[in-house]
């Protein structure tokens, strides 16, 4: 959520920090421009408010030394009455408008970051840097990879839930468990992230805190008759367990991993990768996430970043790293790192974790807070990022790793996790 004394205070600079997005974001009749109006008539209602109690109070007065007096003070008394309506009116359209004003301000995305690249679409990214050297040679798709060795089951999928459901058997299973495994054991103990288990269900206080109500509802899966809904990501209830909070700045930064499995309608990705695992409505995935001060954000940014780039060098996955543009940065992100893992069957890089800094914009709408040094709470600064996404990392594996006998090799950091296993075959 966006400062509100920021939009009093530099209305301008706001606005062009979020109309850098492009679109209609600051367009007649957005939020921005709703909130703006509401704003306003906030002020009004105050100004006239002040003035009818300022008006009250001097009715009262005079009313008070008439009748000390013996006079008649019944036509201020009348005039008071009329007042102290109008006053009880205005209270109640001050909280209308505040109501207002509250659900606009939820509907308006985070001013972007000074340092994110201008852009019309995807295409406008910047990429920064690049570890590996990816496979040119001719490899089969991921789908027919796992078809072929009875590990990826997509008819029973369907048959079970419906498209973009798959059943994930044998060694593949494993593998899923090893990656999450090997994942969390990295961050833990070799990154010094403490490691939580979060309900993979969450209320709508909690969706909102982060973000994704009430503006990506359509995305999500709702529990019928319930107020909760299917985690997105483990970023949800990770981020929320500091939910109205007030931390001492001394025990910043909390840095959390976690696993959970993730749930997407996938709305409006209708003929985007509907083939394979990459895009599903159920999947697995180890999230990191940082809860710190405004100050040092950019540079937990770096590092959160740098460790989720550590899973894909320990697995010896080609990627690269990418500065995402403002067309293609996200509503409650401020500036935005993808970790793009090569697929050989695609010829292309494909995004496999996203990592991104929220400033005080989740802080603000989730109520997390820090006692700065001066003792005044602050909004915290919220950071998250996959370390990795599983599913598109065995996604990764089995093409990288494929061999031309149609086995495929397991990455050596993998092999303890199972049981020594070093190819995958018929």
């Amino acid at each position: 959520m966006i400062d509100r004394q920021a939009l009093r205070r530099d209305f301008e600079g706001l606005q062009a920090a979020i109309a850098r997005r492009g679109g209609d974001v600051v367009a007649p009749g957005s939020a921005w421009a709703k909130v703006a109006e509401l704003d306003a008539r906030q002020r009004e209602l105050k100004t006239e408010s002040e003035t009818q109690q300022a008006e009250r109070n001097r009715a009262s007065k005079a009313i008070g030394m008439k009748k000390g007096k013996g006079e008649d003070a019944s036509a201020e008394i009348a005039a008071m009455g009329e007042v102290s309506r109008r006053v009880k009116e205005l209270d109640a359209l001050t909280k209308e408008a505040e109501a207002e004003f509250a659900a606009a301000l939820l509907e308006i995305p985070n001013p972007l970051h000074d340092s994110v690249p201008a852009g019309d679409s995807e295409d406008d990214n910047v990429e920064l840097r690049s570890w590996g050297t990816p496979r040119t040679d001719e490899v089969p798709a991921h789908w027919d990879i796992g078809t072929d060795l009875g590990i990826l089951d997509f008819e029973a999928g369907a048959t079970l839930a419906g498209s973009r459901f798959t059943v994930i058997k044998g060694a593949a299973a494993r593998m899923e468990r090893a990656l999450m495994q090997f994942m969390l054991d990295l961050h833990a103990d070799r990154h010094g992230y403490e490691e939580v288990w979060v309900p993979a269900i969450a209320n709508t206080k909690t969706m909102t805190g982060t973000g994704q109500l009430p503006k990506f509802a359509d995305d999500l899966y709702k529990l019928e008759g319930e107020d909760q809904y299917l985690i997105p990501t483990a970023e949800v209830p990770v981020t929320n367990l500091y939910q109205d909070k007030i931390l001492d700045i001394a025990d910043l930064p909390k840095r959390h991993c976690a696993y959970t499995p993730c749930f997407r309608r996938e709305a409006g990705s209708a003929g985007r990768d509907e083939r394979g695992i990459i895009r599903q409505h159920q999947f697995d995935k180890v999230e990191l996430v940082h809860i710190t001060t405004p100050e040092r954000a950019l540079t937990d940014l770096d590092e959160l970043v740098s460790h989720a780039e550590a899973v894909l060098e320990a697995l010896e996955l080609p990627y690269r790293t990418v500065q995402l543009c403002t067309a293609d940065i996200g509503f409650s992100s401020q500036l935005t790192f993808d970790l793009e893992v090569w697929l050989p069957s695609q010829n292309c890089y494909r995004e496999i974790s996203s990592c991104s800094s929220f400033g005080q914009f989740q802080g603000r709408r989730a109520g997390i807070r820090y006692r700065d040094e001066n003792g005044k709470n602050q909004p915290a600064a919220t950071l998250n990022g996959s370390g990795l996404a599983i599913g598109r990392t065995l996604v990764a594996i089995l093409e990288n790793y494929w061999q031309e006998d149609g086995s495929v090799r397991v990455p050596t950091v993998l092999q303890p996790y199972m049981g020594g296993m070093q190819v995958i075959s018929n």
